[in-house]
């Protein structure tokens, strides 16, 4: 990261969280606290009205930005509930890219809805006792797939299955179960649609070709798959 990103992104959470120490900055960006230091009086050097706080850290002075955008308390509350619901995700892509963004829209929240935001925050939580011990790292890439409908290149393996497979798919579909992601693709190998669970997938590619759009539906494949499967039963009676 280069300076200028790196005083960028520290702004950004200046303007996102009421106290920053240096450590934490330090630790964030695996700088040391010296460099830190630098940082923060480049930033005030710029106009930034950074306060040091004695004992505790940094922090803005209040209003020094007049948002574009203004979130309720409600809204900010909106907000930090997803956060909670998207930390039980299984994908670590996917809880990265959205902590980031909520970063950034913490940045516009006006000071007493930071306040009441990082309070709810600390007083909410969601119990998962089922939860496997899955995990994954490919959401974020096979959604940008999806909507820019390039091919994938996957390495799969089955449930109870040691051998894995590969797999030319097209993405075009994914949703949430049971805190696993499942992603529904043409499969080329098979010449139909396939569900894969994401977790599963043992190694990928995103290819810079593009597929046309098949015009996929959820509601047609659910049906093809329901009709599938009374043909299954009525084949065996």
């Amino acid at each position: 990261m280069t300076q200028l990103s790196r005083l960028i992104s520290i702004l950004t959470l200046l303007k996102s969280r009421r106290v920053l120490t240096a450590t934490e900055l330090s630790e964030k960006y695996s700088v040391s606290v010296r460099t830190i230091y630098r940082d923060i009086q480049k930033l005030i050097e710029a106009g930034v009205p950074i306060i040091t706080l004695e004992g505790r850290g940094y922090t803005l002075m209040d209003g020094y930005t007049v948002a574009p955008v203004q979130f309720t308390e409600k809204q900010a509350n909106a907000l930090i509930t997803a956060e909670h619901l998207v930390s039980q995700s299984n994908d670590s892509s996917f809880v990265k890219d959205f902590e980031d963004a909520l970063t950034k829209i913490k940045s516009v929240f006006r000071s007493y809805v930071l306040e009441k935001s990082e309070l709810l925050d600390n007083k909410i939580h969601f119990f998962n006792p089922k939860r496997e011990n899955i995990s994954s790292n490919a959401l974020s890439e096979i959604q940008l797939a999806i909507t820019n409908f390039n091919y994938v290149e996957i390495n799969y393996r089955k449930a109870d299955d040691p051998n894995i497979s590969f797999r030319k798919i097209e993405p075009c579909f994914i949703f949430s179960t049971e805190n696993k992601w499942l992603l529904i693709a043409w499969c080329h190998l098979r010449k139909d649609y396939r569900s894969f669970r994401i977790d599963r997938i043992q190694h990928f590619k995103i290819l810079s070709a593009q597929f046309e759009d098949r015009k996929f539906t959820i509601q047609d494949y659910f049906n093809s798959e329901c009709e599938k499967a009374y043909r299954s039963r009525m084949n065996k009676t």
